[in-house]
């Protein structure tokens, strides 16, 4: 037995017991022969050496392969957001400016040239009384529809650019409408209240502004000054110890009331479900504090006509005390563990492929122009694919809840978000949660409720997406073998507003294929109750002592398409089954689905309730045809889970009408400019603006400019799973405008997105771009494309 076979011999038995047929001899064993334990010593020494200097030069090669790899990647990662690599297919039309929403220098110059009207008595004075003469809101007038077409299409005249201005005047007891133009350097005020609403606006129908709820305030201090053992005792109020408040809405129960019910929670994180069960009802109907008063008061379920009503039996004992206790944080929406490792980040390999400027965007082959309205939120202008105007006009309207309770701070609750401002409260969106962290971001200003224009920065964002699933694909298994397909790539404009407890997340979706999609999905803070006897028949209990109320969300889209020309139809198109014979079997009858088609006339025809049954396909359509012969449309698909609508026989149904319709059409006004107003919450008994009668006076829609009233949204019972906030995931709705005939077949085909592979072809660029990615100048550290799908397929011909 030669050397290097014993050595190999006596480390396998050391380590692991002696080979079949060998002897079990060990190295620094006593019974080894000294000879051999030199030996062992030996090879041991050697191989330490050889290990020591494996090791330092793998160590050394890693170090230099590591230096390599990052030099390269580090010198070529900027060039990843670099200029783009291909041009632009469209360009910017300065035309977009027509839409745009107000610079800050004009809100400025709206504010002083009102100011200088000495017969206004205007304030700008944010904390302003209620008997004063407020001016609120400065905000884009939009032109008339008529005149912009002409500007657009027919190089008619420039629209007068004009802004409204709305005033409250407390003291005489109404509120105005004014139009100031032209901007910038106005000239002319022309009062526009009874044009627009064709009667007055009383002063009760304003939103409450900051220095009414400033006044709200010290109002409520004195009261909880009063009742100070109570607030101790069951709630642990002090000098450094408050509680928050949460009002209900509407205010009162007819005409003229301004009585609120005032809820009050725990000033902790997530305020709204931390109800500490105290309520109270303020009459602030007069525009003096000074003749405020409270009405009523609810202390754990027991109602009380007065302060000292509730004082008296509280300290007698004949009421049901609440005993204060301390409440975990289950609001905060800190992270309860340590974050890891970040996501999945969105990558522009080639620079972006859409453009923004100023108000007006292109992307392949959309271009629109955007604003966001204080009031009515986020709204698109003049959408266009391959340069065909498709939509004049996409926009929010209103978003509205119905609440249900045992409690008053429930009970009547209906909000109207378009009252208090949707996009007043679109704030900044954080990078890389609220919108991928290379979006485009957009900044806005705002006059509502302030002293001067505010800037919201980056509350616009705008990036390009992949949706998760391919546009289309077909693997072709029998004959031809091939693999054609395209990522869905889109374009999101998006902006997030947070009203009060709930936060919605506003889209609209710009597809290759020639849709668009306006979405919502609401998450934030559930609004909640305290829990008191009866309550769970209202939803569901979620916290101790909380109940988190059942509601409904209802959202309306204004959708103003544009199909060739304003000059348009409404159809609709679903199926029945026909029992038919048999061609070749007369004899034999089946079931067949058969198309069936239907042009609706007026506007009481396609006002499409939500109690009824709809027909699955609504078009607006031209007549004009494909090259196929048929009507070339666009179809309305609304998404939606919404509750039951309020009936029509309460008061306030009147303010929310246009919540009765699933799709509503009528002709286009423009005095019909909006679904709701900025004075239905407050005064929802008598609205300024009431969308039934838009239906009413039922004109013909066939061969007009029609426009769309979309109505989606979804019922919230709200459940353990809603704490500490609800998500987005199956919360919310939405409509997709698809071409129905528009087109002689998938505009997508002529994406460069597009994919196609044949047997041999697998690694070729030339129509599969993601084989060579890998190999881009500017591409993230990527697994060579690989794709082996053919080597599957049936292979009829090796059967023949």
């Amino acid at each position: 037995m030669g050397y290097m076979e014993r050595g190999v011999r006596h480390r396998l038995s050391e380590g692991r017991g002696s080979l079949p047929g060998s002897r079990a001899f060990s190295c620094g064993a006593h019974s080894s022969p000294p000879s051999l334990q030199a030996l062992c010593l030996m090879e041991k020494k050697r191989m330490n050496s050889l290990v020591k200097w494996t090791l330092i030069l793998f160590v050394l090669a890693s170090i230099i392969l590591n230096i390599v790899l990052i030099g390269i990647h580090s010198s070529r990662a900027p060039k990843c957001s670099a200029q783009r690599v291909h041009p632009l297919r469209r360009k910017h039309d300065e035309r977009s400016a027509v839409f745009a929403d107000l610079s800050r220098e004009e809100y400025l110059q709206v504010q002083q040239f009102m100011l200088k009207q000495n017969n206004l008595d205007i304030s700008t004075n944010q904390i302003s009384k209620p008997s004063d003469n407020f001016l609120f809101l400065i905000e884009l007038s939009v032109p008339k529809k008529a005149d912009v077409l002409a500007y657009l299409d027919r190089n008619g005249a420039k629209p007068t650019r004009e802004a409204t201005v709305v005033v409250f005047y407390g003291a005489k007891g109404y509120i105005k409408e004014y139009v100031v133009g032209p901007l910038p350097n106005p000239t002319y005020v022309n009062d526009v209240t009874m044009e627009r609403y064709h009667a007055e606006l009383p002063i009760n129908a304003r939103t409450v502004t900051i220095g009414e709820y400033n006044l709200l305030f010290q109002f409520l201090g004195d009261v909880f000054s009063k009742l100070g053992k109570i607030m101790k005792e069951s709630f642990d109020m002090g000098p450094d110890k408050q509680l928050n408040a949460f009002e209900q809405m509407p205010r009162g129960v007819r005409t003229g009331d301004r009585n609120t019910w005032i809820s009050f929670f725990r000033d902790m994180s997530g305020m709204y479900i931390h109800p500490v069960g105290f309520e109270v009802l303020v009459d602030h109907q007069s525009v003096n504090a000074s003749e405020w008063k409270v009405e009523k008061l609810l202390y754990n379920g027991q109602y009380f006509d007065s302060i000292d009503a509730l004082k008296d039996k509280y300290d007698k004992d004949l009421v049901k005390k609440i005993v204060y206790k301390e409440s975990p944080d289950y609001g905060s929406l800190k992270p309860r563990n340590k974050p890891l490792q970040v996501g999945p980040q969105l990558f522009n390999a080639e620079g972006k492929r859409y453009s923004v400027s100023n108000n007006h965007v292109v992307y392949m082959d959309w271009s629109f122009a955007f604003g966001l309205s204080a009031l009515t939120g986020m709204r698109v202008f003049d959408v266009r694919f391959n340069d065909e105007r498709i939509l004049y006009e996409l926009s929010v309207q209103e978003a509205m809840s119905v609440y249900g309770s045992v409690t008053p701070g429930m009970i009547l609750t209906k909000f109207l978000d378009s009252s208090i401002g949707i996009g007043r409260f679109a704030h900044e969106l954080v990078r890389g949660v609220d919108c991928p962290y290379e979006a485009s971001y957009v900044d806005t200003y705002r006059y509502i409720d302030v002293p001067k224009p505010v800037r919201f920065r980056n509350s616009i964002c705008i990036f390009e997406h992949n949706m998760g699933q391919p546009l289309r694909r077909h693997f072709s298994d029998f004959f031809h073998h091939s693999y054609g397909g395209m990522v869905n790539s889109a374009l999101v404009f998006r902006t997030i507003t947070a009203i009060g407890n709930y936060d919605y997340i506003w889209d609209f979706i710009f597809y290759q294929s020639g849709s668009v999609e306006a979405k919502v999905h609401a998450t934030g803070y559930i609004s909640s109750s305290y829990l008191v006897d009866g309550a769970l028949r209202h939803g569901h209990q979620v916290a101790e002592k909380v109940l988190g109320n059942i509601h409904t969300h209802f959202i309306n889209f204004k959708v103003d398409l544009d199909v060739l020309g304003v000059k348009n139809f409404f159809q609709t198109k679903d199926m029945e089954y026909v029992n038919v014979s048999l061609p070749w079997m007369p004899d034999h009858y089946a079931m067949v689905p058969q198309l069936v088609e239907k042009q609706l006339k007026t506007e009481k025809e396609a006002a499409l309730r939500q109690d009824t049954k709809t027909p699955r396909y609504l078009h607006i359509s031209s007549n004009k045809t494909n090259r196929w012969g048929h009507q070339r449309s666009y179809r309305l698909q609304v998404f939606s889970f919404t509750g039951d609508h309020l009936p029509e026989s309460q008061a306030e149904e009147r303010a929310i009408s246009w919540a009765r319709y699933k799709v509503a059409i009528t002709k286009h006004k423009d005095g019909e400019q909006t679904s709701s107003s900025l004075y239905s919450q407050n005064n929802i008994w008598s609205p300024a603006v009431d969308f039934s009668k838009y239906i009413e006076d039922n004109e013909s829609i066939e061969d007009e400019d029609l426009v769309a009233w979309v109505t989606t949204g979804f019922l919230h019972i709200p459940h353990s799973e809603d704490i500490p906030n609800t998500v987005t995931v199956g919360n919310g709705g939405g409509v997709l405008l698809r071409p129905h005939n528009y087109f002689d077949m998938d505009p997508s085909i002529h994406s460069a997105d597009s994919v196609y592979l044949s047997p041999g072809s697998e690694d070729s660029c030339d129509s599969n771009r993601m084989a060579c990615l890998a190999q881009e100048t500017c591409s993230p550290v990527l697994e060579p494309f690989t794709y082996e799908g053919f080597d599957g397929v049936m292979k009829f011909e090796d059967w023949v």
